[in-house]
């Protein structure tokens, strides 16, 4: 199985363009923004530190966390995005490592993990993928991108400016994202066949 995982800053087309490579057979596409939201639901490993951290004003009547409210305070002031990142990124990575080992006894082909922060976060097992591909695309368009996902302006700017700063990290591929998504998810294909070929040529050197 082959591992790939799919970073770059908010509205660079991560999950539409994972979205159309797991419309393949053999593909399955993994959310680490899903993940993260499953760890602080009522019940979940999570649950409590974030409300112990954040308080119960960033929860909605029914008990659970209102992610609205979480991004706003979070993505407002850069310490509390800190913690918040420090309470959620290690047990999104153990279930990354979770996964990866369900989906190999499955015997899925490629595995898409998606995340902003996939490979700037410290809590990442980065031994775990095969191939590390960062998505740049410039600030407007990203702007574009996500006033068109029907986002508030106010909550856009918070989420640029909070990931201005944020640069592909040493060791990963840089794709060009400011092109359509299927442009883009054909660039990342052919780099997933190239591995496949590697692959393939190595089982059979003697």
């Amino acid at each position: 199985m082959i591992v790939v995982g799919i970073a770059g800053p908010t509205g660079s087309g991560k999950s539409t363009v994972c979205r159309l490579l797991s419309r393949r057979s053999g593909y399955v596409h993994v959310d680490c923004d899903l993940l993260a939201k499953k760890a602080y639901e009522p019940g979940g490993p999570a649950y409590e530190e974030v409300v112990k951290a954040f308080g119960p004003e960033v929860l909605s009547p029914d008990g659970r966390v209102d992610r609205r409210k979480l991004a706003e305070i979070v993505f407002s002031d850069p310490e509390k995005k800190r913690c918040l990142e420090e309470i959620v990124h290690p047990q999104v990575a153990r279930d990354i490592e979770r996964i990866v080992a369900e989906e190999k006894g499955k015997g899925t082909e490629v595995l898409l993990v998606e995340g902003a922060l996939l490979f700037s976060s410290p809590h990442t097992p980065r031994e775990l993928f095969d191939l590390a591909i960062w998505l740049e695309a410039p600030e407007e368009v990203r702007r574009k991108r996500l006033l068109a996902a029907g986002l508030p302006p106010e909550a856009v700017e918070l989420r640029v400016s909070a990931q201005r700063d944020l640069v592909p990290p040493e060791g990963v591929r840089v794709v060009d994202a400011a092109r359509p998504a299927d442009e883009v998810a054909r660039e990342i294909l052919s780099l997933i066949q190239g591995l496949k070929g590697k692959g393939a040529r190595r089982s059979r050197a003697p």
